[in-house]
């Protein structure tokens, strides 16, 4: 039968709308500091999956949770499983928002949240999806698990433990990215630089604070320093920030100076897509005489990391013809005098370079200074064939839908598609749509929400028929 995709989404509009708004109501940021046995990640993300599960239970599906970390929503029988896999965490909101993070509203035909784009609104277009699939009563030879993760946005220890525990999946995809489709992710790996934290001169740094996450680019960023005249200062600062795409201020603390910048947030995927303040901030201190290893850490940050997100100064800059560039974020500063400092670099690299290459460069330049280098989790690079039954079907699809001619692409960002050997990541953000994600005022439009739920309906019938 020839079924309207469309219309079958308009019918189920209002109530669509309703549950993603009661979703993004949830402050599900991780916070483990709250962390408890039944809620490791903390109260917001347990309670974000509980309620995605409680819908599908609303709605006739099975559910299972998984540790507090991870769940599913299944149906279907078959003897392979198609997997959806989707996040209910958010990253935390930040500053510098004109609406309420957590309290969703609709403006000129856009959804604001906190999540809206990554992942909530995707993941309930996909939901929603399989939720028309199942209503039409439509032919079903697979078994289909919807997944959720608690902690996409970290060490995505809730859907790590789920593939532990439960039966690999055999393909699928993820609605937490781009369309047309991405069947190429790079490489992730972060390193932690740790500085000493000595002054030895009358100007000091007393501490240094920006980002929320490695995988942000820093809005904000804050140095206390002493030593410093503030008449002086505001006059040095003013001409700074003249040419330059970034907002600062200085102001007295006691007898200190506490200066702020103000930059603008972008995934770390792509460091060209925001302003830093963090090595902002480090560009406009290092002229200030200060000393040992305050100095170093200023002059590091601001002679190898400002604005050199392909590892150019550091010698290692290298490009991969299908994969793309190796990317670098400066993500978390953090310097607190006596006690020492740290950096947190997120690297996406591609095929025909390793984790080892960039820790070689690192230490090359960073040993000599006495920094330390730790390293974090690895994601090798993940490549999945044009060729493809899967690649294929869901291009076919858009391209029925859409009317626009489409092909795969490779990104920095890393999705839960790479835990598939068969995976790739599929929507939600059209082409042309502002990337709001880890950034204030994210969105999605509504009518992109909408057709992304039309699109993943189709998909997810010829996928299993």
């Amino acid at each position: 039968m020839t079924i309207d995709w469309t219309k079958e989404v308009e019918k189920r509009k209002d109530d669509l709308l309703a549950d993603l708004q009661t979703m993004l109501k949830i402050e599900s940021v991780r916070d483990e500091s709250l962390g408890t046995d039944e809620a490791p990640l903390g109260p917001g993300p347990k309670e974000a999956l509980d309620k995605f599960l409680e819908i599908g239970r609303r709605d006739g599906f099975e559910t299972q949770e998984v540790d507090g970390l991870a769940g599913h929503i299944a149906y279907g029988e078959g003897d392979e499983t198609l997997a959806i896999l989707g996040h209910v965490d958010v990253m935390p909101a930040g500053k510098g928002w004109t609406k309420k993070p957590f309290e969703p509203t609709i403006e000129d035909g856009r959804l604001y949240a906190r999540g809206a784009s990554d992942d909530k609104g995707p993941s309930m277009a996909a939901y929603y999806g399989l939720k028309i699939v199942k209503e039409l009563g439509l032919p079903v030879n697979k078994k289909i698990r919807f997944i959720l993760g608690t902690d996409e946005e970290s060490q995505w220890r809730g859907m790590t433990r789920y593939f532990e525990k439960m039966p690999q999946p055999d393909f699928g995809f993820s609605p937490d990215a781009f369309f047309p489709i991405i069947n190429g992710e790079k490489g992730n790996v972060s390193f932690v630089l740790n500085f000493p934290g000595q002054n030895d001169a009358q100007v000091q740094l007393l501490s240094f604070d920006g980002g929320l996450r490695e995988n942000m680019v820093p809005r904000d960023a804050q140095a206390v320093v002493a030593g410093l005249d503030l008449e002086s200062v505001k006059e040095a600062l003013a001409a700074f920030v003249a040419d330059k795409p970034v907002e600062a201020e200085v102001k007295e603390v006691g007898t200190n100076l506490e200066i702020s910048f103000i930059g603008k947030a972008a995934h770390a995927q792509e460091p060209r897509n925001g302003e830093n303040a963090g090595t902002y901030l480090a560009l406009f201190l290092k002229d200030f005489a200060f000393g040992a290893d305050a100095k170093n850490y200023l002059d590091f940050t601001a002679n190898y990391l400002h604005q050199d997100s392909r590892m150019e100064n550091f010698g290692i800059n290298f490009t991969d013809d299908v994969m793309g560039d190796l990317t670098m974020n400066a993500g978390i500063f953090a310097f607190e005098a006596g006690k020492g400092g740290q950096i947190t670099l997120n690297f996406r690299f591609p095929k025909g370079m390793d984790e080892t290459d960039i820790k070689a460069g690192l230490a090359k330049v960073v040993t000599p200074m006495g920094v330390t280098l730790d390293q974090g989790r690895v994601q090798v690079p993940h490549y999945v064939d044009p060729s493809d039954p899967l690649v294929e079907t869901l291009l076919g699809v858009y391209r029925r839908q859409t009317g626009q001619e489409a092909h795969g692409m490779v990104v920095g960002g890393g999705t839960y598609g790479r835990l598939m050997k068969r995976g790739v990541a599929f929507g939600a953000m059209f082409p042309g749509v502002p990337d709001t994600m880890h950034q204030a005022d994210e969105f999605m439009p509504v009518d992109g929400l909408l057709k992304a739920t039309a699109i993943y309906a189709e998909a997810i019938a010829e996928l299993v028929k």
